[in-house]
């Protein structure tokens, strides 16, 4: 007897967008390439910003429900900040 995956047909609550279907990413990846080299924040520090997203409970597919952006491209800024201040 073959047990039904629970995830099946269900939505990605706390994703990030680069954890969606490649399709999905195609616009992340056109905008975050648009972001000017001096306006870019250190590819550790994003790292860092995205790991407080993927912990807040305010992160709803992909997009912060407190500002309504996605997060991957605020935290690409080098001037970007959480609206709720954890970075």
């Amino acid at each position: 007897m073959k047990i039904p995956d629970a995830t099946a047909g269900r939505r990605c609550i706390r994703c990030l967008l680069r954890d969606l279907a490649e399709e999905d990413q195609r616009d992340l990846k056109k905008y975050l390439d648009a972001i000017r080299e001096e306006d870019r924040a250190a590819e550790e520090l994003v790292e860092k910003r995205l790991a407080i997203c993927r912990g807040c409970d305010k992160l709803m597919e992909a997009t912060c429900e407190v500002c309504g952006c996605y997060v991957e491209f605020r935290a690409a800024m080098r001037e970007g900040r959480c609206p709720k201040k954890k970075w």
